[in-house]
């Protein structure tokens, strides 16, 4: 279950999958296995001792367990740790669901994924057109240059990938900013916990950007996990694309409406189905009848692009286009038009034909990029100086949104103010953050098609916010089911704080199932930097000192000695300096482990609510290492070579790291 760690392990990532209960249970199962086989368990022994497991046992032979870890591991003699065997368990785990079409949760919202849509298999042609976006874009990058150009015939591509320094420069690519080059690890030769700490932070970073990662972890990187390593490069240059799909960036997009009620409407939707939308309208311009409704089936005849390329492009267009009947002669003829604008990418005559909805969808974005043939003056564009323009409440929709979704719920949010409307979404959100508290068989699931049964569902929310002692004074659930964007920032953020509370109640081992308070938080953070012979510290989590940066700074150094490369930090004077410490700290935490999803600007104008959640998830994130650690001393039965622990023993030691300067502000 996301959100609820157990302490049983020390990888972030795998605390993520399971609840403590689950952990437990395949500990012991574990822990039998291995007293089982007495002189250490093989991973060649897993596919009969997991016989025993539910849902792998049941739904695997022991066949298909072996020829799959065969297929995954290229030793298969090594010892397993807890850590391997849950590893080889959520994959065996996924691949049940897959033969069998049902399964547990945690599988089921892997399948659901994005990233697993190529599961144990890959699309040659995908993997073409991703190699050749990144040899467009990074083809330039002064680290990359002795990679680039990659060849697409072979499979270097997952090779590169496995120091985590191509994924990383993909997402800067992708929303630029988002990771601060100045924290990743760059040497030439990478040691096994700098290349962990590069797939950490671009996975943390990925998640902060709307990816979702479920059932990804930095090993997959490390092993070069193709399908796995396809999919978040799919899902990062598809953010890329569809960047300029909002009225934000191209306001022109009203030309699509007639009214303010509509263009309220345009906001909500996902950048995918605005740029159907934008399609349908170009295509209705040319005469073209039929209504395109995906990337896939609609397309593969060619005739809707001949006619949109028509439209935005008729200086190029070649009349036997659409007389042309070979339906492939017809797709060359259409990817011809578009190399005469400049716009041939991302796929071929072959992809159209197919249908393929990944490619399909690149090339739309890609014309849109290029040529949207949408009017640069337009009355509507009056409508929006009447809307709010509220940048405090976009930022933490943002927030919510994407936290939301690292949740691993059963649908992914694109809006949380039209999204969470029907009440389902935070009922399973929070019987994630606090087991068994939703009852649900008063639940109705969607898509509900009564709209009192939705209010039913925002009631019973309203109700476990109550019980779990959120602030809701004169709420009820149609104010959600409403949308009333205040109430649903106000009950996110409550339900994102109560979280972060259980997580650091739940490490019993420094708190004894007392409640955390937000005083025990900042208490921790500002001992942490005393203790560190530091002379900062925050007053409050809305202490205006905190927008240069250097507390946190010191603070991460405090927990990590050496995470931070004092040489790069700024003194935080002007706000080109602020800007630049509070993207390092973001990069830094995230590299460390922290799940994290504020922005740099919630740093500089000291957001309240973002500087508690980055100060609990430092706080977290290091006392489950110490709790983990403290376990893993006192338990005959620990596993050694943990990275997190080897991490905290010898990364700090390894003086070959370029990144990290025994200088610190405090001396």
């Amino acid at each position: 279950m996301a959100g609820y760690f157990g302490v049983l392990v020390s990888d972030p990532w795998l605390q993520n999958q399971f609840t403590q209960v689950e952990l437990r249970t395949l500990k012991s199962s574990f822990v039998a296995m291995r007293r089982e086989s007495g002189a250490g368990l093989k991973l060649a022994e897993l596919p009969e001792k997991m016989s025993r497991l539910k849902h792998v046992g049941e739904n695997l032979s022991e066949q298909e367990r072996a020829s799959f870890l065969q297929e995954s591991y290229q030793d298969l003699e090594i010892d397993v740790d807890f850590e391997l065997f849950l590893r080889v368990y959520l994959k065996l785990q996924a691949l049940a669901t897959e033969r069998r079409g049902s399964g547990t949760k945690n599988a089921s919202a892997f399948l659901k994924s994005p990233t697993s849509t190529l599961l144990h298999t890959i699309s040659e042609s995908e993997k073409s057109s991703y190699v050749a976006h990144i040899n467009n874009y990074l083809g330039g990058d002064e680290f990359l240059k002795k990679d680039l150009p990659i060849d697409p015939a072979t499979n270097d591509l997952f090779e590169i990938a496995k120091d985590g320094v191509l994924i990383c420069k993909l997402i800067n690519v992708a929303v630029p900013g988002t990771i601060d080059e100045r924290a990743i690890n760059t040497k030439r030769i990478l040691n096994p916990w700098e290349r962990n700490e590069n797939h950490t932070l671009c996975l943390n970073s990925a998640k902060a950007i709307g990816c979702t990662l479920v059932n990804i972890g930095t090993q997959d990187f490390i092993e070069g996990r193709r399908h796995l390593v396809l999919g978040v490069i799919s899902q990062l240059i598809k953010i890329q694309l569809l960047a300029d799909l909002n009225l934000k960036k191209t306001p022109q997009l009203v030309e699509l409406v007639d009214d303010s009620k509509d263009v309220e409407e345009l906001m909500s939707l996902p950048p995918d189905k605005i740029l159907l939308r934008w399609m349908n309208f170009q295509l209705r311009k040319g005469g073209y009848v039929k209504t395109v409704t995906n990337f896939s089936s609609d397309i593969k005849d060619a005739e809707a692009y001949a006619h949109l390329l028509n439209v935005l492009a008729p200086e190029h267009s070649n009349p036997s286009t659409l007389t042309v009947k070979d339906l492939f002669e017809r797709a060359k003829l259409v990817l011809e038009h578009a190399d005469r604008m400049g716009c041939k990418r991302y796929l071929t005559a072959k992809d159209i034909i197919d249908g393929c909805p990944n490619l399909n969808l690149a090339f739309v974005a890609h014309i849109f990029q290029h040529r949207n043939g949408l009017s640069t003056q337009t009355k509507q564009i009056s409508f929006l100086e009447t809307l709010p323009d509220d940048a405090q409440i976009s930022r933490e929709e943002r927030v919510f949104r994407f936290w939301l979704n690292s949740l691993a719920n059963s649908s992914f949010i694109d809006n949380v103010f039209e999204d969470l409307r029907n009440g389902w979404i935070l009922l399973e959100s929070l019987d994630k953050v606090s087991p068994g508290i939703v009852n649900w068989k008063i639940a109705s699931k969607p898509p509900i098609k009564m709209p009192f049964r939705k209010v039913e569902n925002c009631n019973q929310v309203v109700k476990i916010g109550k019980q779990l002692k959120f602030s809701l004074v004169n709420v009820c659930g149609n104010d959600i089911v409403q949308g009333n964007k205040k109430l649903i920032l106000a009950f996110l953020w409550q339900l994102m704080r109560y979280n972060m509370l259980q997580l650091l109640k739940n490490l019993r081992f420094h708190s004894h199932g007392k409640e955390i308070t937000d005083a025990d938080i900042l208490e921790w953070a500002n001992s942490k930097v005393r203790n560190s012979s530091c002379q900062t510290r925050m007053d409050s989590f809305k202490d205006k000192s905190l927008s240069d940066g250097i507390f946190f700074l010191e603070l991460l150094s405090a927990v990590h000695p050496r995470s931070v490369n004092w040489s790069l930090v700024t003194k935080g004077l002007s706000e080109e300096e602020k800007k630049m410490n509070a993207t390092y700290i973001i990069s830094i935490a995230r590299k460390l482990g922290c799940s994290i999803f504020l922005l740099p600007e919630d740093i500089i104008e000291v957001n309240q609510k973002m500087m508690l959640t980055l100060t609990a998830s430092i706080m977290y994130w290091t006392l489950n290492k110490q709790t983990v650690e403290t376990q893993n001393c006192g338990s005959s039965d620990s596993e050694s070579g943990s990275l997190l622990d080897t991490i905290s023993n010898s990364t700090m030691d390894d003086t070959a790291s370029e990144s990290s300067t025994d200088d610190s502000s405090c001396n």
